[in-house]
């Protein structure tokens, strides 16, 4: 057996690629888009492991409530530093639900509700302030 993707449904194609791409990094690998169907489909992978799992966005032209997603789980993605991938999400407007309190674990969600779970490559690091006494914020 071998993972294809996972797929989520997203409202806003371009917030979720901005989220996806331009602030977790990963790359788009290919769109598909089906006219009479009235859908798009983008498959991302995290760079350098674009053979491996990916993620597919589903959008749906015309418009549908998912409701929160909390149904969904969540995606893992492992980070060279939790710190400072939390501080640029931050820094980019995205609330840290889970801050990164252990130097290893932080979750964070996408514009469509999705959780998205950071974990610490190699380790946890070293707790430290502004996150070892961050509480967290909402739910993931």
């Amino acid at each position: 057996m071998q993972f294809l993707h996972g797929m989520v449904r997203v409202r806003d194609l371009d917030a979720s690629l901005d989220f996806y791409c331009g602030l977790l990094g990963l790359v788009e690998i290919s769109r598909r888009v089906n006219e009479k169907a009235r859908y798009t489909l983008v498959f991302l992978a995290a760079p350098g492991d674009e053979s491996r799992g990916q993620i597919e966005l589903t959008f749906n032209w015309d418009a549908e409530d998912y409701g929160s997603a909390r149904n969904f789980g969540h995606f893992a993605f492992a980070v060279d530093d939790i710190y400072q991938t939390c501080q640029r999400l931050m820094d980019a407007g995205v609330t840290i639900n889970r801050p990164p309190r252990d130097g290893h674990m932080a979750f964070v969600r996408s514009p469509d509700l999705i959780s998205i779970e950071l974990l610490q490559k190699g380790g946890s690091l070293e707790p430290r302030e502004p996150w070892a006494s961050m509480p967290n914020t909402g739910v993931w």
